[in-house]
């Protein structure tokens, strides 16, 4: 996945002037905690409804699919919204943008509870979806603005790191809540939960240093995206975000449905505290940064996709261990393929960062759209084995994009090399 004649990891050139944060600054500490915080409000606020689609199945009689909407709109919503908040962020701030994205989403999630249907809530979810898109792509333009590029790999593994804790703690919590009170009680702990989160993200930002502020231009706008679609790097990127998404969506929005029903059979409570598996996604999201420093991007992403497809062929056992295993060897490397695609795109685009990255995480948060509907489609019909299957040919995909990429940069060596002797 390199371009034919430059290596895209390759750091930036040292500069005596270079102010931009480094490990070991307050600065530092302080951006890695705020963004860490905007992650667990973006994962909780996301995917609030997620856990509970058992519990919103038995309540309003709907079938796996039907449910999914309810965390399948939010994504929808927010991949239609990330271009437009791109945008945004780049005449008004990162910080600004960020911080009135997420306190909007979390206002919005106070109504959620109050939803009386199936329409209104995935209609409230999309809203979400749409007003939370300010912060993801943000998020990452920032990061690629502030940090130094030799501590861009971590702080991004730390960001992804914050949007599994949120994911985590989000699921359980409200999980644990609906299977004793309700759905609508489970919604209200996640929205409590992510104005916690948003004010600590607001108290801990640093202000921003090397943000350039321009005004928005909707030709500029559709150069920059025309010119980043153009990149063969930065579309393959595009394209493993959205296939491990679209993995992330068919599995956790069908597996409460899986362990609440045979052979598992297990109570809706113990269901949802198997989102504590999220727990190994922070720590893969946290070493990517370390593992693409060892083996290289590709190689990261081989590992990633070789730990998600094991994970997903044990899942497929009658065996809860074996089952359980399976979900933790898919979250690693789900969230280890993400962080390494993520930070990639930081790095990849020299220009218009903000809409590089909003460009990616369309294409991941469509990929979760697609994937968790679909999975939920195979599951009602033919049961975990058809979200399986769903999920390992994304899968087979993901390789086939990184096999390309490996053969491209194997050709461009050999061709460099023989130039070198003919020279």
């Amino acid at each position: 996945m390199q371009p034919a004649s430059t290596e895209a990891f390759a750091p930036a050139p040292e500069s005596a002037t270079d102010l931009r944060m480094r490990p070991g600054s307050r600065d530092f500490r302080r951006a890695n905690l705020a963004l860490f915080a905007a992650g667990v409000a973006t994962f909780v606020l996301l995917y609030s409804t997620q856990g509970l689609l058992p519990i919103l199945s038995a309540d309003l009689d709907l079938t796996p699919g039907q449910a999914s909407w309810t965390a399948s709109a939010s994504t929808l919503g927010l991949a239609l919204a990330l271009l437009p908040a791109s945008a945004l962020s780049d005449r008004y701030g990162r910080t600004a943008v960020m911080t009135a994205s997420t306190l909007a989403a979390a206002l919005l999630a106070l109504a959620l509870p109050f939803a009386p249907d199936l329409t209104t809530l995935v209609v409230l979810r999309a809203v979400q979806g749409a007003a939370l898109a300010g912060l993801p792509a943000t998020a990452m333009a920032y990061l690629a603005e502030e940090v130094h590029p030799s501590a861009l790999a971590s702080a991004m593994g730390l960001y992804v790191a914050g949007n599994s804790i949120g994911g985590m703690g989000g699921r359980l919590a409200s999980g644990w809540v609906a299977a004793a009170w309700g759905w609508r009680w489970g919604l209200a702990v996640s929205a409590v939960l992510a104005l916690l989160a948003v004010l600590a993200f607001r108290l801990l930002i640093p202000r921003a240093r090397h943000f350039r502020r321009t005004p928005v231009d909707a030709r500029a706008l559709a150069t920059t995206v025309a010119g980043h679609l153009r990149n063969p790097l930065l579309l393959r990127l595009y394209a493993l975000g959205m296939l491990f998404m679209a993995v992330f969506g068919a599995v956790y929005n069908t597996v409460g449905y899986r362990l609440t029903s045979a052979p598992f059979h297990l109570p809706e409570s113990i269901a949802a505290s198997i989102f504590v598996v999220y727990l190994v996604g922070t720590a893969s999201s946290a070493s990517a940064g370390r593992l693409t420093a060892r083996w290289g991007r590709r190689g990261t992403l081989y590992l990633a996709i070789s730990t998600t497809t094991a994970g997903l062929l044990l899942s497929l056992a009658n065996s809860l261990p074996l089952a359980i295993l399976g979900l933790v060897l898919i979250t690693a490397g789900f969230f280890a393929g993400h962080a390494t695609a993520s930070s990639s795109v930081g790095r990849t685009a020299t220009a218009g960062r903000a809409q590089a990255s909003a460009l990616y995480l369309i294409a991941y948060y469509l990929g979760n759209s697609l994937g968790g509907t679909i999975g939920a489609d195979a599951y009602h019909s033919t049961g975990w084995s058809g979200t399986a299957t769903v999920a390992l040919t994304a899968m087979a995909c993901a390789a086939g994009v990184t096999l390309y990429a490996t053969h491209r940069a194997t050709t461009a060596r050999r061709a460099v090399a023989v130039d070198t002797l003919r020279a």
